[in-house]
């Protein structure tokens, strides 16, 4: 039981105890975020090269000069 539960004043100790558990809780969410928060930055950054790339090489197509030797 808790002082501010029996009435009585709340302890440095009783704010120090609780904030050691939110922030044991803090710390677990984002050891479990963490991964998969990795994984689709990963994606995300495979994506955004490939279409780059996919861009790069349309525009290369369409700007590239033809050249067309004859010989007479």
């Amino acid at each position: 039981m808790t002082a501010e539960q029996a009435g009585g004043a709340v302890t440095r100790g009783d704010i120090e105890a609780k904030l050691r558990e939110i922030k044991g809780e803090v710390d677990a969410t984002g050891q479990r975020a963490k991964v998969p928060a990795i994984a689709i930055g990963a994606v995300v950054v495979v994506g955004l090269v490939g279409l780059a790339f996919v861009i790069g090489r349309r525009r290369g197509r369409k700007a590239t000069t033809v050249v067309e030797v004859r010989r007479v």
